[in-house]
């Protein structure tokens, strides 16, 4: 990156931190940090319209970059807030929360909120390359496109066909194993990172291969971090019959269902994994 990109990078990291400071804020009278989950999507945006307005010059993938970054961001964050309202905290800031105390409050101003909006930062750099790249549209953009809208659509679809199975209070305590979720225990999270891999080759096309750190994180931490790993983490233990749902379905990559390793979980373990919530399904 010339002086000029990295002021502006600068430039955006220093609005993602007010943002987060304001949402800080925001967190401590209502005791529920879970409303970052909410924030993520505003900031990744908020960076690539920091980088379109304060360059001199952009690139002839401008509209095309801030078109997909909005329609993402205006979706996820739209359907996370739907989706944790009259929840309260959730379990996985919950279980941090115990963790850090005392003085938890102002601890979470950098362990969650300020530690997004690095995470965020990094992660959208992408756009930064593809917004100021001059390279004419080619067939890394297209093939690029392709797999954004098919990671867009894929998550979309699961979550979905998720909310759809939460809200039919007959399924409380069951396991969501339809539709994608047949095929991948975390769809979305396969979606999710299928988008940011597109929006990678996009940069790619531009000149940015050297933003590659970006899909890697966003692999690692649906991977290892907070995603796959952490909501993972002891869900066996809670939900028994999760298990065997473990046993035949690929974790992130779609794939067909295996033979169960073990019978079907009974009725008794059924009701003992049932959540503490009715009508909340952890996957």
């Amino acid at each position: 990156m010339d002086a000029f990109s990295w002021n502006t990078s600068f430039l955006a990291l220093a609005l993602l931190g007010v943002a987060a400071l304001l949402t800080w804020l925001a967190s401590i009278p209502l005791r529920n940090v879970s409303i970052v989950d909410s924030l993520w999507g505003v900031m990744i945006a908020l960076a690539a319209w920091v980088y379109a307005l304060a360059a001199p010059q952009t690139g002839p993938r401008e509209a095309l970059v801030l078109l997909l970054v909005t329609l993402w961001m205006a979706r996820l964050s739209g359907y996370i807030t739907w989706r944790n309202r009259g929840h309260g905290e959730d379990r996985r800031y919950q279980a941090i929360r115990a963790r850090n105390q005392p003085h938890f409050a102002l601890k979470s101003l950098y362990l969650v909120f300020g530690l997004q909006a690095i995470l965020a930062w990094i992660i959208a750099w992408p756009l930064m390359a593809a917004l100021a790249g001059q390279a004419p549209l080619g067939w890394l953009d297209a093939l690029g496109v392709a797999l954004w809208l098919f990671g867009f659509s894929f998550e979309a679809v699961a979550d979905q066909q998720l909310a759809r199975f939460k809200a039919d209070p007959a399924n409380a305590g069951r396991v969501m194993d339809r539709g994608l979720w047949r095929y991948s225990r975390h769809p979305n999270y396969f979606g999710e990172c299928c988008l940011w891999w597109g929006l990678w080759l996009i940069a790619l096309a531009a000149g940015g291969a050297w933003t590659l750190i970006s899909p890697l994180l966003m692999t690692l931490l649906l991977l290892k971090v907070s995603g796959v790993a952490l909501l993972e983490q002891d869900i066996g233990e809670r939900r028994p019959a999760y298990r065997d749902y473990v046993a035949r379905t690929s974790a992130f990559f779609p794939g067909p269902p295996r033979a169960a390793a073990a019978l079907a979980a009974s009725p008794a373990d059924q009701k003992a994994g049932a959540p503490s919530r009715a009508g909340k399904v952890d996957n």
